[in-house]
């Protein structure tokens, strides 16, 4: 990776001693470096910022160990670490890689006596595994966050985590973003007519209430089973979608198995088109072949993680680019981060 800048703001202060006045100049830095996770989403926040990506050395050793090097100094700067806790073939990186490179880069940040570490870290691996829902099963999502203290971070900055709760894993601040208006004012160009906002399970009914509120849509919910992990049974809609433009909405698409199921319950239930819409587009194992086969207009996702190649041609990606960025400058200038969303940003 090429050496790039970094910017500077300036800001001072002074101290009397007696009859000494001494005075203290401060030069505060911002340094982004980004893993190899999702480097295109850190190389447009930089372009963004206006500053070049801080230069780092990442491997992967034979053995499968993670090796990581920040190649300039960052003694006194805040470094902001971009870096979604998710796999990226095209750089043979696995999840655990991802979440480990994380850990490597806070821990020789703070090595390296940077006056901040903050993890950008827009897809929080391992959300889903939020609380305990059988005998001796690990809340593992409290877990990363303890690792990633354990490493050193100051706050993380994450967006549309799979369950508000998550924030309270941390000690260190959690500054939760959402893509909601991303992905409300995309689909409000598009002019869509009778649009009917539907929830994929209860859970996700106080999010998809908020959507088609700001969308000015009405709400319908799917009536959903997990007999299984990563198995679901939709049995019927609940709300009027016959003759009307549903859109799905959730924070994840996976596998899209359920995506797949609840478009064709929506269509069944007489529903004209159906569109769907999520933050993170995972699109693991077969996603595309059950996306391909479920009949959407357009499936919207976000740029939170990369798009794996082969994905059809009805997956669109919206940048959320400017919405980290003005959250990146707000705490780098100490300012106020649910400014950026007009406090809007709790949604669970």
């Amino acid at each position: 990776m090429s050496l790039l800048g970094s910017v500077s703001e300036p800001s001072g202060y002074s101290a009397s001693l007696g009859s000494d006045d001494i005075r203290f100049e401060n030069d505060k830095r911002l340094l982004l470096v980004t893993g190899r996770a999702n480097p295109a989403l850190g190389a447009r926040i930089a372009d963004k910022l206006g500053i070049g990506l801080s230069p780092v050395t990442t491997k992967t050793f034979a053995n499968g160990e993670v090796y990581s090097r920040l190649d300039e100094s960052v003694r006194g700067a805040d470094v902001f670490i971009v870096q979604p806790t998710i796999g990226n073939p095209e750089e043979g990186l696995t999840t655990n890689d991802a979440l480990m490179e994380l850990m490597t880069m806070v821990d020789a940040a703070v090595g390296g006596s940077a006056h901040r570490v903050i993890a950008v870290t827009p897809w929080y691996g391992y959300s889903r595994q939020d609380k305990k829902s059988a005998p001796r099963e690990p809340i593992s999502s409290r877990m990363v966050a303890r690792m990633l203290e354990g490493a050193g971070i100051d706050r993380i900055l994450t967006m549309d985590l799979h369950s508000g709760q998550i924030q309270g894993f941390f000690q260190k601040p959690c500054d939760h973003m959402t893509a909601m208006f991303i992905l409300t004012q995309y689909f409000t160009d598009l002019g869509l007519e009778d649009l009917v906002v539907v929830a994929p399970d209860a859970g996700r009914v106080k999010l998809n209430k908020r959507f088609a509120a700001k969308m000015g849509a009405d709400l319908a919910i799917l009536n959903k089973e997990r007999p299984a992990q990563q198995v679901a049974e939709i049995n019927y809609v609940i709300g009027d979608v016959k003759g009307k433009t549903a859109l799905l909405v959730d924070d994840i698409i996976d596998t899209a198995g359920t995506l797949k199921a609840a478009a064709h319950a929506v269509l069944d239930a007489g529903a004209s088109r159906v569109y769907a819409a999520a933050t993170h587009g995972l699109f693991s194992g077969k996603a595309f072949e059950n996306l391909s086969s479920a009949g959407f207009e357009e499936i919207v996702v976000t740029d939170t993680v990369p798009l794996r190649p082969g994905a059809p041609d009805n997956i669109k990606v919206l940048s959320c680019a400017d919405l980290l960025t003005s959250s990146i400058r707000q705490i780098f200038t100490d300012g106020s981060v649910s400014d950026v969303f007009g406090g809007e940003n709790q949604l669970f």
